[in-house]
């Protein structure tokens, strides 16, 4: 498209061009095919790529035209099957800016973090109605492509009727013939799953009672091999017991000579008791007739001396150690002042005062309280360069009274705005720590991090 324009008097027209586009289908289909070749070489349309698609999702992101008929007709699939929350991010779908578009709200699906005020959804669906090639040109733009191979998440391309096809098909993880049955792919209809529940419980009931007849029948079939088995070895393990029994001498015969050796211990044993308590009683007899309790109380005399000499001496001994001790004692407290004890905590009570000094200033608060900010992310790592910056990244920033919660927007130039003044210092001045605890300051300040650490 263009004008055309003349030179007067020289009979020469020229044309301005203002917009220039391939002519016709097959110019679009040639383009297609270089793009379709050329993309097939990187491997972004490999089967390897494809993710499955969750069975039951509960979040659904929806990527298309909010005033076509695909949103409404999809809406209405929805609302026939399991219950799910369904996103939809507006874009146009065919014209100027929408591949731009389509490729924006896909990577902005995949920006959204778990656990936000906006859901993350679980799967993606990319929807239009049919037309013909150059109305889903959009959707055949390397943006766009690139885009959907790049999503985390899995999508269901659902553009145009089933014999239309565009470059979105052949790199999403499923392609769905129509929009509406998308929809029905993303999310399992209530009552089909209700039939094959049932079906699969008629079956697993089937099942169990087959396996049941089948164990109790090898059951009956081992019982009886076992009874029969059992039987038999009962029935020759008594026939061989019968035939030893057979050979086997009378027990009387066996116990009669060592019960009569029984008999004859037992005879000797109780007259060999009666015999030992006799000879027991004349011992006792010839001793206790020596026995004077005159000796006992003579030796518990003797001790109770021993004893009480013992506990003089100790008596003595203790007098003479505590006496030796409070003269000093005495000495001692002759000489304790307690000016310097007071002298000496004076003096601990400065070098303390002079490290709490210390502690503030090289404390990073102080550096908050100038009009500084220390950004962290939402796992407490210090954010220090423009990349860590990614646009919708949940950010805490802690300033000088606590802390604030914001979302960055990514990297921008700022060259246009007015400089910030610095913050003016305070002019109050700390009181310095004294000499004697300067030294150990200094090596306390070395060991300490910056802010940033």
């Amino acid at each position: 498209t263009g004008k055309i324009s003349s030179f007067p008097g020289s009979s020469k027209y020229q044309i301005v061009i203002e917009a220039l586009e391939p002519a016709g289908v097959g110019a679009l289909m040639v383009q297609l095919e270089e793009r379709k070749k050329r993309l097939a070489a990187e491997g972004l349309f490999e089967q390897a790529r494809k993710r499955p698609i969750p069975f039951l999702p509960r979040v659904i992101g929806i990527v298309t035209s909010p005033t076509g008929a695909v949103i409404r007709d999809m809406l209405h699939g929805f609302a026939e099957r399991c219950p799910a929350h369904v996103i939809v991010w507006p874009v146009r779908v065919q014209g100027e800016g929408s591949p731009q578009e389509i490729a924006a709200a896909v990577r902005g699906f995949n920006a959204i973090l778990p656990g936000g005020k906006v859901p993350r959804p679980e799967v993606l669906i990319v929807a239009r109605g049919g037309g013909s090639m150059e109305d889903l040109w959009g959707f055949n733009d390397e943006s766009v492509v690139r885009a959907v191979a790049a999503s985390a998440l899995p999508v269901i391309s659902a553009v145009g009727h089933e014999t239309d096809w565009t470059l979105i098909d052949l790199v999403a993880d499923a392609r769905a013939p129509t929009p509406t049955k998308a929809a029905e792919w993303a999310v399992p209809k209530h009552a089909d799953l209700v039939i094959q529940v049932h079906d699969f419980d008629n079956r697993l009931t089937n099942a169990i009672r087959r396996q049941s007849e089948s164990s109790r029948q090898r059951y009956d079939a081992a019982s009886h091999r076992l009874s029969r088995a059992l039987t038999g070895y009962l029935q020759r393990r008594h026939t061989v017991f019968a035939q030893i029994a057979g050979r086997l001498p009378n027990y009387r015969s066996l116990i009669a000579a060592p019960r009569q050796r029984f008999d004859a211990v037992g005879i000797r044993l109780g007259r060999g008791l009666l015999a030992n308590t006799r000879t027991l009683a004349n011992r006792h007899a010839r001793v206790a007739s020596r026995l004077q309790p005159g000796l006992v109380e003579v030796r518990i005399a003797r001790t109770r001396d021993r004893l009480d000499a013992t506990f003089r001496r100790g008596r003595d001994a203790l007098m003479r150690g505590a006496s030796q001790r409070r003269v000093r004692l005495e000495r001692v407290s002759g000489r304790l002042s307690p000016e310097a004890l007071s002298r000496r905590v004076a003096s601990r009570r400065q070098l303390l005062d002079g490290h709490a000094k210390l502690l503030q200033s090289l404390s990073y608060r102080s550096v908050l309280a100038r009009g500084y900010a220390v950004v962290r992310g939402t796992d407490g790592q210090m954010l220090r360069q423009v990349q860590d910056f990614a646009a919708g990244r949940m950010l805490d920033i802690e300033v000088a009274d606590g802390r604030v919660a914001a979302t960055s927007l990514g990297s921008a130039d700022l060259s246009g705005m007015p400089p910030v003044e610095p913050a003016q210092s305070s002019s109050r001045s700390e009181p310095e720590p004294t000499r004697a605890s300067s030294a150990k300051l200094r090596s306390a300040a070395a060991k300490q991090g910056t802010l940033f650490e």
